[in-house]
């Protein structure tokens, strides 16, 4: 990490002022080491308590690695339940629903559908594209003072079309983009190769593809990695391989965290344990409605730079994001409602290899592929859980879905801004626990 700037902390006010506090925050992924480093940068005293051995090690470990604010909608929409038919029925379709005796499952699945309106989807996407574009100009913001690298690039992403129904139902989300003002470009086949020119040896037909330039990519387990560091510069203790076993208070407040390695006290927590985050806090009888959403990636050395990737392809039929990160392409793709199932399926393997292979046949050293899977913690309406709860002292940071990448930085400073006392640079009075009551 030589080399690196590391941010200035708050100098102008005194601690006091400040209202200076001992946080604990629950999580080592990419939510959670955010939330650490920009709770720290703001002169906190920061515990962060992680069960794996290091940051970044689970859901944030090999996600598809794209940044991507203009895509921020949530899956619920208008048409959606008639694609999940086809989706299911498809070979190697994006979507598999592996029912259980849960619940949870059936409840969460139910109420994803009273999401599925125009009004609701107009609703939830209004709330999800700020934080999202906060996020990205975090992010920014934070490369620019720290100079962190994490294998990143600025060259936008591809929607790529195989079917001419596809290009032609752009209509509405490019009305959307332009009513929010993301720049974008609809590109027909040439237009297409033109920024992604390995596609002209594609061995699937294609008929153009919605750009958006200014998103990005990168490497989250990498980013988060290097951010734990800098965070553990500005004072932020990693309790790394250390179980939680329970949220402590007195009924009204927070008070401690007990924990394999003993009882922490703390002035304040975040919780930002993903999927696992309803489960710590439902003993305070807060139901929170976030599911497990398994995601699936291979990730392969790049075999020839003319034939690999430039940025991110996104595979409009098979839901696939095929990302460029550095001298490696991530594969990344399927929602399988499975619960809390970890098991790598050979049929998911197969469904990434087959979109990668007909765009990109000569790009990857496929035979070097390593498989992997996560867990994404999905709100059936789509936008994060950011905030308090009704325990003083205690807040939340979750349910991000497969945008956790895309809207980390955001989140981690708007928490980090509640928890401080400030009010938040975005608007984010509909992420809270509350729209659910």
């Amino acid at each position: 990490m030589s080399g690196l700037r590391m941010p200035p902390t708050f100098h102008a006010q005194s601690k006091a002022e400040l209202n200076i506090m001992k946080i604990l925050v629950l999580g080592g992924g990419v939510i959670g080491v955010t939330t650490a480093y920009y709770l720290a940068a703001a002169g906190h005293e920061v515990e962060l308590i992680e069960r794996q051995p290091n940051a970044g090690a689970e859901t944030s470990y090999a996600n598809a690695g794209q940044i991507s604010p203009g895509y921020a909608s949530p899956w619920a929409g208008p048409g959606v339940p008639l694609k999940a038919i086809k989706w299911l029925t498809m070979q190697h379709g994006p979507l598999a629903i592996r029912p259980r005796l849960d619940v949870k499952q059936w409840t969460w699945l139910l109420r994803m559908l009273g999401n599925c309106t125009s009004a609701r989807y107009a609703v939830n996407k209004s709330r999800m594209v700020p934080i999202a574009e906060y996020s990205r100009d975090c992010l920014r913001d934070l490369r620019a003072t720290t100079g962190i690298s994490y294998d990143e690039r600025s060259l936008g992403t591809l929607q790529l079309f195989r079917t001419r129904e596809q290009l032609d139902g752009i209509a509405k989300d490019v009305e959307v983009l332009r009513e929010i003002g993301v720049p974008y470009e609809a590109l027909d086949r040439k237009g297409c190769i033109a920024v992604e020119p390995a596609l002209e040896r594609a061995n699937a037909d294609f008929v153009g593809g919605l750009r958006l330039p200014d998103d990005e990519t990168g490497d989250c387990r990498l980013f988060t990695m290097r951010l734990a560091e800098m965070a553990e510069g500005l004072g932020v203790r990693f309790s790394y391989g250390t179980t939680i076993h329970d949220i402590i208070t007195d009924g009204r407040a927070f008070k401690s965290v007990a924990t394999s390695l003993g009882p922490r006290t703390a002035d304040a927590c975040v919780v930002a344990l993903g999927s696992y985050t309803p489960a710590a806090i439902r003993h305070l009888g807060m139901k929170l409605p976030v599911y497990p959403v398994k995601g699936y990636s291979l990730t392969m050395p790049v075999a020839s730079d003319e034939m690999a990737p430039v940025s991110t392809v996104m595979d409009e039929t098979f839901k696939t994001a095929i990302t460029r990160l550095g001298d490696r392409i991530r594969v990344g793709g399927t929602a399988e409602i499975a619960g809390f199932d970890l098991s790598l399926r050979e049929g998911r393997r197969a469904a990434l290899m087959h979109s990668f292979t007909a765009l990109y046949p000569h790009g990857g050293k496929t035979e070097e592929a390593e498989f992997w899977c996560g867990l994404r913690p999905m709100t059936p309406d789509g936008p994060p859980i950011l905030g308090t709860t009704p325990v003083k002292g205690l807040y939340l940071n979750t349910g991000h879905g497969t945008l956790g990448w895309t809207m980390a930085c955001g989140s981690g400073k708007v928490v980090a801004d509640i928890v401080s006392g400030r009010k938040p640079d975005v608007d984010v009075s509909g992420l809270n626990l509350s729209r659910y009551q």
